[in-house]
């Protein structure tokens, strides 16, 4: 693993978001994505309405300064949410571990949420190495699989060191 960190997502980016969120093994790992991939009138409308949104807080994940993925804080229901995606040629070396903890670190609303299909083990362990403990699963469509899978929601709760 390389220097990580997180930037503010910008125009020239939007074609390698778009490639990220298109692998096959990625979109069944992660399962809740678009309903087609390959529809990239309907990734531009997605990402510009997440652009906008005061809610979303959207950064670029680069490893020795290249692009290695997505992190985002959002609102659902009043709660902030985190979520990241990394791509596949960034697997395996800490760069998600690494990029969740830049991103907790910016965020100073707790408790703060997170879900994943309990089938995605590895964005699990990820959470759980960043101190997220799971709350809930309940089952939900993924349009990434087709199929109902169940979901599993994770809390980061203040500690004593702030985090």
């Amino acid at each position: 693993m390389g220097h990580i960190e997180l930037r503010d997502l910008d125009d020239d980016d939007l074609d390698a978001v778009y490639e990220m969120m298109r692998d096959p093994e990625a979109i069944a790992q992660a399962a809740f994505t678009a309903s087609d991939p390959d529809d990239r009138g309907a990734f531009d409308t997605w990402i510009g309405r997440e652009r906008a949104s005061s809610d979303v807080d959207t950064f670029v994940v680069t490893e020795r300064g290249g692009f290695a993925g997505t992190a985002a804080l959002f609102t659902v229901d009043g709660d902030r949410e985190v979520t990241f995606w990394i791509a596949r040629h960034a697997w395996g070396r800490g760069v998600a571990t690494a990029a969740l903890r830049l991103l907790i670190a910016r965020e100073p609303i707790r408790p703060l949420f997170a879900r994943a299909s309990a089938d995605n083990a590895a964005f699990i362990a990820v959470l759980e190495r960043c101190g997220f403990t799971e709350v809930s699963r309940t089952p939900s469509f993924a349009p990434g699989v087709g199929r109902e899978v169940e979901v599993v929601l994770f809390t980061l709760v203040p500690t004593l060191d702030g985090i």
